[in-house]
Parts: structure tokens; sequence; C-alpha cells
């Protein structure tokens, strides 16, 4: 089952549209018309119990049926074994088409997430995201497990309502009237279901925010000694969501509770009209007496679905927000017929303006700057003169409100970004491993490299020592690296830059938290490229700085001359 659709916003119904749910109502239909169909089997089985055929309210004798009892029995247990295949076919179908939905919604999301425009992604909370991705769209698919529920309780009661109607239709209209207003009653109680269900997800978000936070300051958190401090700020989340949690289920059993006082009330009202004013038969009030006995915990069944859907909806709405925010972001693809050389000559920025919506001044204001192919330029300047943001710049990875960037004379459009993306190797100043050896680290950037070509890349940053791990270049690394040290993690992000040859290198601070002999073995590595290709270097010290051909002073946002 696949769900597409790029651009729209994933609202519930549609998901319903596009998961096929045709088929799972036709199998909910088969078990309320076999269920309906042995509620009437009824009246023709006491029937011939008494001796006498019956009628039900006024219809002809069911045609087709035997009036022996013994007949009637077996065709009763056929009926029972045939629903019970149909209810264990419809509930495999309906657990199928929620997993279905689950999976896809999660890939979009993702999908969306991966293929936003930086400068949007950047601006959201990777805590939020993760607990939408983890939480918010598995509540999403327990709302639609309810959802399911709800419909296979509201098919059956229908089926039992034909039922009621062919046997005592006064009676049954009855039944339905004083059903509806029961579920009506309600209205308030599912509001206050998805007040409850916004303050879940504020919850969710809050503990996954902490949590997050905290695990990427523990060397800070022990340091300090506030391990304590920070353990009683997560519980303090737990109890605000679990606290949460315990009032929707307070609400939920009472609820119920005033649904089953309140309908078996009414099915006593009922009966006693039956008897007392309607006189209905007695052959007829025993199969209704059944009948409403099976529809009361259907009903019960209607409700709390129909409370637990207001409850998850908050977190449907989250995850389609965010879908559409993300997809709305969505950079252009690359064009297939439109392959971009490498630079021959030089890469320009000119006029380039970048603007933040946090920040009341620009990060860049009318940048000009040229970086001559073969060059080592250092950008340099304080922190939040924006540096980082003409690496993005330049880069690719944003496109700027005003200016643009050009290769050899040719502006880069929008469209072409992501090729260009592909010719620039970028090296953060927090080097980023993944878990695994320090080979899978290295495919990342070229999955079909040969041997020499990983051998070539070590040696370009000066990476050999991976060689004297004790499983060499399959050792692992940890997670995010942690068995190698801050330099030697380094040298492996800078080999795995150097394995895809690029033709614009980007190091954004990328030696400002290493020691003395870690940084120079970085500058000498880099150094060994010059005229291989473009070297951007950002920083404001370090012996890299030292070795550029050229520096760029940036101050405010702006180049800085004289």
């Amino acid at each position: 089952m696949t769900i597409s659709n790029p651009g729209g916003k994933p609202g519930f119904y549609g998901l319903l549209a596009g998961g096929g749910a045709g088929p799972l109502l036709a199998l909910m239909g088969a078990a309320a018309l076999t269920e309906g169909v042995g509620v009437l089997l009824l009246v023709p089985m006491l029937g011939a119990l008494g001796g006498e055929p019956v009628t039900l309210a006024g219809w002809p004798q069911m045609l087709g049926l035997p009036a022996e009892i013994g007949s009637l029995l077996a065709l009763f247990v056929g009926l029972v074994l045939l629903r019970a295949v149909i209810i264990q076919t419809r509930n495999r179908a309906a657990l199928r088409f929620e997993i279905g939905i689950v999976d896809n919604l999660r890939a979009r999301a993702w999908q969306a997430l991966l293929h936003c425009d930086w400068r949007v992604l950047s601006g959201m909370r990777q805590a939020d995201s993760a607990s939408l991705l983890l939480t918010s769209i598995d509540r999403v698919g327990q709302g639609i497990s309810r959802v399911l529920s709800a419909a296979a309780a509201l098919v059956t009661l229908a089926g039992l309502g034909l039922a009621a109607l062919a046997i005592a239709p006064l009676m049954a209209l009855g039944a339905v009237i004083a059903g509806a207003l029961v579920l009506l009653s309600y209205r308030g109680m599912r509001r206050r279901a998805a007040t409850l269900g916004e303050e879940l997800s504020r919850a969710y978000a809050r503990l996954y925010g902490g949590m997050s936070e905290s695990l990427g300051a523990l060397r800070v958190i022990k340091s300090f000694g506030r391990e304590d401090a920070v353990a009683a700020r997560n519980a303090t989340s737990i109890e605000r969501l679990r606290r949460t949690q315990l009032d929707y289920q307070r609400d939920a059993g009472l609820a119920q509770i005033a649904l089953q006082v309140v309908a078996t009330a009414l099915l006593a009202l009922l009966v006693w009209l039956a008897i007392t004013r309607w006189n209905t038969p007695v052959v007829q009030i025993l199969p209704l007496a059944a009948l409403f006995a099976r529809a009361l915990p259907l009903l019960q069944q209607l409700q709390q679905a129909w409370q637990d859907w207001s409850h998850a909806r908050p977190a449907m709405a989250e995850a389609a927000t965010l879908i559409a925010n993300a997809e709305a972001a969505r950079e252009p693809d690359c064009p297939a017929d439109n392959p971009l050389a490498d630079p021959r000559s030089v890469l320009s920025l000119r006029g380039v303006t970048v603007r933040y919506d946090t920040a009341s001044n620009p990060a860049l204001d009318g940048v000009d700057a040229d970086f001559p192919v073969g060059s080592f330029t250092a950008v340099v300047g304080r922190s939040g003169a924006g540096k980082s943001t003409l690496a993005d710049v330049l880069g690719g990875l944003i496109a700027p409100d005003e200016g643009s960037l050009a290769i050899d004379g040719a502006e880069l459009g929008a469209d072409r970004r992501r090729i260009w993306r592909g010719r620039v190797a970028y090296v953060q100043q927090e080097p980023i491993l993944f878990a695994g050896s320090v080979r899978d680290n290295l495919l990342w950037a070229q999955p079909d490299a040969s041997a020499a070509q990983l051998d070539d890349a070590l040696r370009a940053a000066s990476a050999q020592f991976v060689y004297q791990l004790p499983a060499g270049i399959d050792t692992e690394v940890g997670e995010g690296g942690r068995r190698l040290s801050g330099g030697e993690r380094q040298r492996v992000v800078l080999a795995r830059a150097l394995l895809r040859k690029p033709a614009l290198l980007i190091l954004d601070e990328a030696t400002s938290a290493l020691d003395a002999e870690s940084d120079a073995a970085v500058a000498q590595a880099i150094t060994a490229l010059r005229g291989q290709l473009t070297i951007v270097i950002i920083g404001h010290r370090g012996e890299l700085t030292e070795r550029a051909d050229r520096i760029i002073c940036l101050e405010n946002g702006r180049v800085r001359t004289g």
C-alpha cells in the first residue's frame, strides 16, 4: 500500500482513501450481515420449538429456511463458523491497513525532513521532530485503530438494527433514537479528550526535548555535579505526561460507567413498553433482548473509539503540519539532463544577503567575494560575523535572499544547488561519525570506493593511524566515533570528504576544538592539497588560517576592507 500526496496536507480521510479501505469495509459489512442473520434465525427457531411457524412483524415466513429445529440449529452453527472466519480475516486486514498507514506516514515525514530546505530544517527543534517521528505517529496509529474499531462497531450496529426492524420496528426505532441521543450527549467529553490529546503532545515534546538535551550534555552534567537536578527535571516531565494520561483514563472510565447505566435503563424501558404498551409477543421480545444485549457493548465500543480518536487527533494534526511545512520547503529535484561541470576559473559571491527570521540584522549583507579555483582562502571574523552562513551559501546548502553564487560567471540556480553540493565536501567543527567501522564511515561518501581509493583518501588526510587500530580500517568506532580521539575523528572525517574528490573543500571551524598536535596534523594534510582543489577555511585562529594564501575578514555580515 502506498500513500502519495506530494505537496498536499495528509489529512485523515485522505489517508483512508489512499489506504484502500474498501475491502476492509466490505469485510465489516459481511461480519455485520452474518451477525444480523444469526439473530433473525432465533425467531424461527423459537417458533419451531413452539410448534408454530413465526412471521417477522407481518413479513412472509423467511423463504427457503427449513422448519425443523435440527436443520435450523445446524444452519445457525454454520453461520457462526462463517462469521468467525470473516472476523478473523477482517482483523488481519485492519492490522495491515493500520500498519500500512503508519509506516507510510512515518516514511513521508522522514522524506519530507530529508528533502527540506536547510534553512527551514535547521530552524526546527530536532527533539520535536524525533518526538513526532517516534511517538506522535504511533499515536496516530492508535487513533486509526480506534477509528477502525468504531467503523466495525457502527457497521455491526447497523446490521443488528436492520434485524431488529425486521422483528419489531417500533421497538427497534426507539432503540436507535435512544442510542443516537446517548452518543450526542458525550460531545463535551470528546472535546475534553481532544484538549487532553493536545496536552499529551506537549508533554511528550517536553520529555523528548529534555532527554535529548541531557544526553547531548552528559559530560557537562557530570562535570558540574548536576546529575540529580537533571534527573529531577526529567522526572517532573514524566510526571506531567503520566498525569495527562491518567486524567484521560479517568474520563474514559467515567464515560463508560455512565453509558452502561443509561443504556441499560433505556433498554429496560423499551422492554417494559414492548410488554405493557405495544403488546409485542414474547417470541419476538426474547431475540430482541439478546440483540440489544449484544448492541450495548458495541455502543460502548463506538463511544470509546470516538473519544480515543478525539484524543489522538492532535497528533495527526501535528504530523500533518510538520509534513506540510517540510514539503512546502522541499528543494527542487536535480535536473537529470543538465550536468554541472567542475569550475575552471572562479567561484563568485555577488551582492549576497541572507536574513534569518530570528535575527534583527542580516547574517550576510551584500557580500561580494571571489574564490579562484585552486586557491586556499581563510574567512575570519568574530562569532556571529556570518562566517558559517557564507560557507552554507558557498557550498550550496542555502540560497541567498538577494544576490547569487556564480560558477565561472554562470549563476547557480535553485534547481542546480543539489548538483553543486555533490561537488562540495563540508567538514564542520564537530566531526560526525556513524556507528560502524572506519570503512563504513568512509564509504558514506562513495559506496563503491576501492581499497586503493580508501587508502589514498586516508593518506591525503594524514589518517594512516587507522591501520594501527586493533582491527585496522574495520575497527568499530562506536556511537558518534567515541572510541577515537577528537583529532582522529576529524582526520577520518576529512578522509571521507576527500574520498569524493570534491571541487570545493570547506572546513568550518574544523580544528578549533583540537589540541596543538592534532591541529598541526590536519593543517599539514590540508596544506598538501593546495592547488589540487579550492579550499575555504572558516575560522578565527589556528595553524590552518596562518597557512592560507588569502584572508577574507567578515564583520557584521559584511566584508571588511582595509
